[in-house]
């Protein structure tokens, strides 16, 4: 199973992330105001830099409309649509200005918003801690959860297979 897991991902050349729940816990820390906050862990940042510098895209695609969510990804140099609607049309409309095909592209989810993404992508993977009914639309699970390096341990392998090839 690996080495069919390294040869898909051997070929991605577009990462595309959910936010809440992939980057985050899932958790959000709202103050009397109504102004919210996430906890990120810093190390998941690291993933998608290395794979821009191998010459991967990388993308966020957010249902929620959230300033963190922007703020997160700005900070980061990841490209972030947030407040989508529908995110396998925008997946795929992205896909298309850049070039890449949906073969060629890896999607890391964790809800049931994400499972039509991961229908139709080359890669799909979800975090440990996914909605049950996700895990059956993955064909990479991450040991880790979201928010605790789930992230960063989904582009190394990514990074791991294309290094070493198919």
């Amino acid at each position: 199973m690996k080495k069919n897991l390294y040869s898909l991902a051997h070929n991605i050349l577009m990462v595309v992330f959910d936010f809440d729940g992939v980057f985050t816990d899932n958790r959000v820390i709202v103050s009397e105001d109504g102004k919210e906050s996430v906890i990120c862990n810093r190390s998941d940042g690291y993933g998608p830099y290395f794979l821009r510098q191998i010459g991967v895209h990388t993308l966020v695609i957010s249902s929620e409309p959230n300033p963190v969510v922007r703020a997160r990804c700005t900070k980061l140099k990841i490209p972030c649509i947030h407040g989508c609607e529908d995110k396998l049309e925008t997946l795929r409309a992205e896909a298309d200005k850049l070039g890449v095909s949906m073969e060629q592209t890896a999607f890391l989810g964790n809800d049931i918003n994400d499972i039509e993404c991961l229908k139709h992508v080359g890669l799909p993977a979800c975090v440990q801690d996914s909605y049950p009914s996700v895990f059956q639309y993955a064909a990479y699970v991450t040991s880790r959860p979201g928010g605790h390096g789930a992230v960063r341990e989904f582009c190394d392998f990514i990074l791991e297979a294309k290094q070493h090839g198919e």
